[in-house]
């Protein structure tokens, strides 16, 4: 049976209970685990020596959480990471992922940077991570982000996005066209229903759903090889 696909409402659900007394997981858990799996599928696909400079582009929420341990985690595979936060998260979590980014001296672009310090930093980097906006993202795109999206678009750069690419609706997908338009997209948990006619390469990175949930709501993980804490899956190009 192929994997199942999320709905926004199932999503929630699924997260409400990884925290809650069936899953028993905090968020700094979660959050530690999807950062390692976005960080190894960036270094999977695009390997250090030819994609040392990596630009990880975080929202306030949740899904930037993900990128800051992502950035962490690159900077200890050897990579250069660059954090931009156009809106940085107020929670103390996220401040605490920024002081351990701070403590392993990966640069921070003030989050007032203009358009112009924003394309120099683009103009030397080889990859973009994308933690910006998560499956809880309702249109329409506000500013400060309305201005960042084009540009990262803008720049040619490869990009690898967490979860759902920046600007996706998570049911109809980049339906009003103003989404981000991703190479490699690494969803979490399980894919969402907006990206199944994603046709970048594709991984999931949920080795750490218990058997008890997957079993619950049926959704037909796939083996994880090994030690790894991703694993491709079919694109809808391959269908």
């Amino acid at each position: 049976m192929s994997v199942r696909y999320l709905t926004a409402r199932l999503a929630q659900q699924i997260d409400e209970e990884l925290m809650g007394p069936a899953g028993a997981f905090s968020l700094d858990q979660l959050m530690e685990l999807a950062g390692l799996a976005c960080a190894q599928t960036l270094a999977k696909v695009y390997g250090k020596d030819k994609y040392p400079r990596v630009l990880v582009c975080c929202g306030p929420g949740n899904q930037g959480g993900d990128g800051l341990v992502a950035a962490r985690h690159l900077g200890m595979f050897g990579y250069q990471p660059t954090i931009y936060m156009p809106k940085p998260g107020s929670k103390d979590h996220y401040k605490r992922l920024q002081i351990q980014c701070d403590n392993m001296k990966i640069p921070t672009l003030p989050p007032s940077s203009d358009v112009e310090a924003l394309k120099r930093v683009l103009g030397s980097s080889d990859v973009i991570l994308d933690a910006i906006f998560g499956f809880s993202f309702k249109g329409p795109i506000r500013s400060p982000f309305d201005s960042t999206l084009p540009l990262l678009t803008e720049s040619k750069l490869p990009i690898v996005s967490v979860d759902i690419p920046s600007g996706w609706d998570v049911e109809r997908g980049n339906a009003e066209g103003v989404g981000l338009n991703s190479d490699v997209l690494v969803s979490l948990t399980a894919p969402k229903e907006g990206v199944r006619h994603f046709t970048g390469r594709h991984f999931l990175g949920g080795r750490f759903i218990p058997k008890s949930l997957e079993g619950k709501y049926e959704l037909n993980l796939p083996h994880y090889p090994g030690f790894d804490q991703i694993v491709e899956l079919p694109s809808a190009q391959k269908l």
